[in-house]
């Protein structure tokens, strides 16, 4: 199955948007359409394609390691990944910001440019340990898996960095952007072994991809 691709896309609705998107370069996969099983790799084999339904989080660890040769996964999550993978294509959809937040009362008298050491909750700790750092801040980073908005409410910690798209969620529990880390989006990712060994199966997939975007910008734009 050397000539096979497999593509790791995460589950829910960036594999929603990943299918939709890949069909019009004529990537598809029958067997998944109106699937309500638990299956987790479904098949193509008329063009040997296969794709993996996994947690976004594992996605580059499948990709860096050769299990899968595409992948599509939040900018978000290759950040705090650090791993070694061909990033071709920011493919303009899940859109949402990292920030740093804090309750609004904190941020009416608090001055940001003044901060030294602070106590920080997010599912992100190597992202914002590097934010932190690189600004000459020692931030005490608290890694928490849930709702890092009730971090603030209960004490734990007067900060956190999170996605927002928009901003509800941060309102509803009285608190309010400060900084923008980065601008998130999905991006494919390529394993980098496969894109010399498979190379006349996945330039054209980025190629027609890459157009197909820079069509849809045009015209939205």
């Amino acid at each position: 199955m050397s000539d096979w691709i497999t593509f790791a896309l995460p589950k829910g609705r960036i594999m929603q948007d990943s299918m939709e998107l890949f069909a019009k370069v004529g990537i598809t996969c029958p067997e998944m359409e109106g699937d309500k099983s638990r299956k987790l790799v479904f098949e193509n084999p008329e063009h040997k394609f296969r794709f993996m339904a996994v947690r976004a989080t594992d996605v580059p660890t499948y990709v860096e390691y050769g299990c899968a040769d595409i992948g599509v996964v939040g900018k978000d999550t290759l950040l705090e990944a650090g791993k070694d993978l061909y990033e071709p294509l920011d493919l303009k959809f899940g859109y949402c910001r990292m920030v740093v937040a804090e309750p609004k009362d904190l941020a009416e008298k608090d001055d940001p440019q003044a901060w030294s050491n602070i106590r920080v909750a997010t599912k992100y700790p190597r992202v914002t340990e590097h934010y932190f750092a690189a600004k000459g801040i020692q931030a005490e980073i608290i890694k928490l898996y849930g709702s890092i908005e009730l971090a603030p409410l209960v004490g734990l910690s007067e900060r956190i960095v999170d996605l927002v798209s928009t901003g509800g969620t941060l309102k509803e529990n009285n608190m309010v952007e400060v900084e923008t880390i980065a601008e998130i989006t999905s991006r494919l990712v390529v394993n980098r072994a496969s894109l010399k060994t498979k190379h006349k199966r996945i330039s054209p997939i980025i190629e027609g991809l890459d157009k197909v975007i820079e069509t849809e910008n045009r015209i939205s734009g």
